[in-house]
Order: C-alpha cells, then sequence, then structure tokens
C-alpha cells in the first residue's frame, strides 16, 4: 500500500520510510528542535550560577524554564530520531556549548586537554550524524 504525502511517495515498507524521512523536510525540523533543546540547555546550565544555590528568584525561574524547554524540545524529536543518538547529540554539543559559554562569559579557561576533548565529542556527533545509519528511523 502506498499513498502520497507532499512531494514523496511513502511506501509502507520500513526501508522506504527510512528513505523518505532523511529527505523529507519534516525530519529536518526534528533537528532543528533538538536544536533548540541544546541551546535551552546551555541557557539554564550557564544560569545556575546565577541562581545562588536557588536563592535569587529571576535566575532560579530561567533555570527551570530553560530545563524544562530542553527537555520538551528534546521529547519533541524523539519520534523520528532515535533516543540514543538525540541524547548524544544533545549532549554532546550541550557540553562544547556550556564550554564555549564559559570562556565567552565567565572568563574560564580551557587547556589543550579539554580542546582536544571537546573536539573528539563533537566530532563524534559529527560522524554519527553524517555516516550511522542509526541517526534518522
Amino acid at each position: 500500500m502506498a499513498a502520497v504525502d507532499g512531494l514523496f511517495r511513502i511506501e509502507s515498507s520500513v526501508n522506504a520510510n527510512r528513505y523518505v524521512a532523511s529527505l523529507c523536510p519534516c525530519s529536518m525540523n526534528k533537528w532543528v528542535l533538538l536544536g533548540f533543546a541544546i541551546i535551552s540547555e546551555v541557557i539554564a546550565t550557564s544560569s545556575l550560577k546565577s541562581t545562588e544555590g536557588f536563592t535569587k528568584l529571576w535566575p532560579s525561574l530561567l533555570v527551570l524554564l530553560g530545563y524544562s524547554a530542553a527537555f520538551y524540545f528534546l521529547s519533541l524529536t524523539l519520534d523520528t530520531i532515535p533516543i540514543g543518538v538525540a541524547y548524544a547529540v544533545w549532549s554532546g554539543i550541550g557540553v562544547a556549548g556550556i564550554a564555549l559559554v564559559s570562556v565567552l562569559f565567565f572568563d574560564q579557561r580551557l587547556d589543550a586537554g579539554a580542546v582536544i576533548g571537546m573536539g573528539l565529542i563533537v566530532a563524534g556527533v559529527i560522524v554519527l550524524r553524517l555516516f550511522s545509519d542509526a541517526s534518522v528511523e
């Protein structure tokens, strides 16, 4: 049984669905939502110090809102992106993102080992996204 959805023909077989999902603009939207999850998590994490142990109202609300948004956006991606892949990308890019924020806004210095380690994390995410069949269901 086949159906037509927009410009793409969708077959009932699993392989056809994977092929269509990799071409369909709607699957790209899931990666954008994952990007929103990462940004939300980085904002929340970078605001943690400002809460002073959750004794400051506005920074605390920003942290709670940021983490809530991060998990919400992450959950929206899971019907297309496998959970292991989504979490690997989310956490890997999040680590690099918070490190960058720490350097730019909190005067943290990163040594060569930290830079190399984070570079390997980002490289792993890129390899996973470009070369793994598991990156799109």
